[in-house]
């Protein structure tokens, strides 16, 4: 589904095609000047999901409005229909893991990174991601995975190839693991109820699981590089190459919007509250990201190594430089 989705922003992609993925509301089709000629209208596509609080954050400190960007955020289901909305002017920007952005990129869609996302906060059990079995699973590590089955959101994607990592790295034969793509707010319920062995799991699944038991016998982001750059916001070419100013501002003001999230987690947990359905004790005990304005490079490079190993860029190999710099 992923590589199918991809593939349709190699060609003309409809606004009202694209916005069957996941959204309601079209957004602009452009950016484009208010009447005052001093704001430009932005539409940006997203994912409702913790990783993205800084941008609704810096929405709501003013990061953008006081440099000329009027924010209108789009959900979508996932980057895989962001990166098509984004190519066809749908959106002006765009959030995505980052190795859908590599395979984005090995299959020719002209797609620029402009600034991070998210990232690992690097801590082994306690991370924003991790594998979780049930309570009296006879899996104790990465190692004992192999043999079994994982459930990861997305097949052939950052999830499995960071899973394999930690297997690898515990001693354990990755190709002996079997994938299977459940939705992350379907997972407590699937591992509860006995269809996978284990899953990996995002916030705030990961949350929910554990009230229901279950424990965490991996932390695949961290374990793979404790920097991992997890996912950034990108723009098409197009954008990058006629208006250079508005990709500036972007940046910077989310640069600042990350600094400050990074800074006031309290406000970042809050604000989860107005785009997803996140509350109580869920709000106060998930794991939240790292936030650091810039990408870190050598994690890019082996996310990219990861996957050219696992054969999911198709024997192209991503220029993290031209993508990410």
């Amino acid at each position: 589904m992923q590589r199918r989705i991809l593939g349709l922003a190699l060609a003309v992609v409809t606004v009202a095609a694209v916005a069957g993925c996941g959204s309601s509301d079209s957004g602009s089709s452009a950016a484009s000047p208010a009447g005052d000629g001093k704001t430009t209208q932005v539409t940006v596509g997203v994912i409702p999901i913790v990783d993205v609080a800084p941008l609704y954050l810096g929405q709501k400190q003013g990061f953008f409005s006081s440099r000329g960007i009027e924010l209108k955020m789009v959900t979508a289901q996932g980057g895989a229909a962001i990166i098509p909305g984004v190519v066809s002017g749908q959106f002006q920007f765009g959030f995505s893991n980052t190795t859908s952005l590599m395979l984005a990129q090995t299959k020719g869609v002209p797609i620029k990174s402009v600034v991070n996302g998210a990232a690992s906060n690097g801590k082994v059990g306690a991370d924003v991601t991790a594998v979780l079995v049930k309570k009296d699973s006879s899996i104790k590590s990465a190692k004992d995975l192999a043999g079994h089955t994982v459930a990861v959101n997305t097949l052939q994607n950052i999830g499995d190839t960071t899973v394999r990592e930690s297997v690898r790295k515990a001693g354990g034969d990755p190709a002996e693991v079997k994938f299977v793509e459940i939705p992350f707010d379907q997972m407590p319920a699937a591992l509860d109820g006995g269809r996978v062995d284990a899953a990996w799991m995002g916030e705030p699944a990961q949350t929910i699981a554990k009230a229901q038991g279950a424990r965490a016998v991996a932390s695949p982001f961290a374990e793979t590089h404790p920097k991992l750059t997890v996912a950034t916001y990108f723009t098409s070419t197009k954008i990058a190459q006629e208006n250079p100013d508005l990709v500036k501002k972007f940046n910077e003001a989310m640069a600042e919007s990350l600094k400050y999230a990074s800074e006031h987690p309290d406000e970042a947990r809050q604000i989860l509250t107005t785009y997803t359905k996140i509350s109580g004790d869920v709000l106060t005990k998930l794991t939240l990201p790292n936030w650091p304005a810039q990408v870190d490079t050598a994690s890019l490079e082996k996310l990219a190594q990861l996957g050219e190993q696992d054969g999911i860029f198709g024997g192209k190999k991503p220029d993290i430089g031209a993508l990410f710099s």
